[in-house]
């Protein structure tokens, strides 16, 4: 039997990664009948993360109630996959930007929840393999709050115990690990995240996504000499300096409290992706792969979906269709990188805002006509 890939990343602010696999299977089923079809959706670490990683291989969803940013009782979830041994965090699930609506503050928001939900995949799900989702977040406090969860104590100037948050982080005098969850130290911890910038500085987690979560000019600066002020309590309690390390300013600095405090390591989020659902594997008497999305240019060489996807199928010598919505001037790497061929659903010269209204039956009618062509090949 004929078998074919589906990989594509979201298109960003209009179709998801899932809804994108479920067109294209439907179209290239009509045409192939009898294909199989393998659909291997993909998130970026934010907000969807868990539900492409259960619509990939399966699994169970995990319902609990945890701390929200502002230490609020909510809702929230994490997902188990096949191996029961497996969990996916999203930590936008109990600190995303969408659950402040509009009471964006990062100097006051909390990761506290982040570590809840960790903590009860351990010890009530028994998983000892934790893939945490960096992305969408509205919080800046370098990871602090997931780790009071976990058992991590945080002392001010006086001695006392207290939770940082994004705008007390300078506040720290002490670190005590000594009461992190035993549990922990079995389990791995796997942070994945698409971003590479450092925990402080200029192109620090406060000064580079600290606007968009509501801080302004005065804020930022408070922030980022808060994530300083942590990242040096980290080498004088043990003698640990992630600062640097790419995706440590991730979700607010998460990627460095996962780094210090966790003992995790960070990974681009499509090679997350495709090693948890065994994508080399699953190229074996693949015919072609489909990946895509929102637009295609040189940025798309830099560990996004659509590198990593062709990077792997070049390997194995299976073709490489990148179904997008723009195309930029710059993608000569792109067919370097192991893309055949790369098309666009505009099929219209349209604005966004009206491209938007019918991306989905655009992307339809571009899957029957590639399935067309294919169907004089294979």
């Amino acid at each position: 039997m004929k078998k074919v890939i589906l990989a594509p990343d979201s298109f960003k602010g209009t179709m998801s990664s899932i809804k994108i696999c479920n067109i294209m299977e439907e179209v290239i089923k009509k045409h192939i009948p009898d294909i199989d079809v393998r659909k291997i959706p993909v998130a970026d670490g934010g907000e969807g993360t868990v539900d492409c990683f259960l619509e990939a291989l399966g699994g169970r969803k995990i319902k609990v109630e945890v701390s929200g940013p502002f230490f609020n009782e909510i809702n929230s979830f994490y997902g188990i996959l096949p191996d029961n041994n497996t969990a996916v965090v999203e930590m936008a699930a109990a600190s995303g930007l969408p659950l402040v609506g509009d009471m964006k503050d990062p100097k006051i928001t909390t990761t506290y929840g982040v570590g809840e939900l960790i903590k009860h995949a351990v010890l009530f799900s028994g998983c000892r393999k934790i893939i945490i989702g960096l992305g969408g977040s509205c919080t800046t406090d370098g990871g602090a709050g997931m780790a009071s969860a976990l058992g991590v104590k945080f002392y001010d100037r006086n001695n006392e115990e207290f939770i940082p948050v994004g705008g007390t982080l300078g506040d720290i005098s002490r670190i005590d690990a000594s009461g992190l969850l035993k549990e922990i130290k079995d389990c791995a911890i796997l942070g994945m995240c698409d971003v590479d910038n450092p925990l402080f500085g200029k192109n620090g987690a406060a000064y580079i996504y600290g606007p968009q979560k509501g801080a302004d000019h005065e804020s930022v600066l408070l922030l980022d000499k808060g994530l300083e002020h942590l990242s040096n309590q980290l080498i004088k309690h043990f003698n640990l300096d992630v600062s640097e390390i790419p995706g440590a300013g991730a979700a607010g600095g998460l990627g460095a409290g996962i780094l210090a405090f966790l003992n995790g390591t960070l990974e681009s989020g499509i090679e997350t992706v495709l090693d948890t659902v065994k994508f080399d594997d699953l190229l074996k008497d693949a015919k072609i792969v489909f990946t895509g999305e929102g637009k295609i240019d040189g940025q798309s060489l830099r560990g996004k979906v659509v590198a990593g996807v062709a990077g792997r199928a070049r390997k194995k010598n299976v073709p490489v269709i990148a179904v997008v919505g723009d195309i930029g001037d710059d993608t000569d790497g792109i067919y370097e990188a192991g893309v055949s061929a790369i098309v666009s659903i505009n099929r219209v010269a349209v604005p966004f805002s009206v491209a938007k209204g019918r991306c989905e039956s655009d992307l339809e009618k571009t899957m029957d006509t590639i399935m067309r062509l294919l169907k004089l090949l294979i």
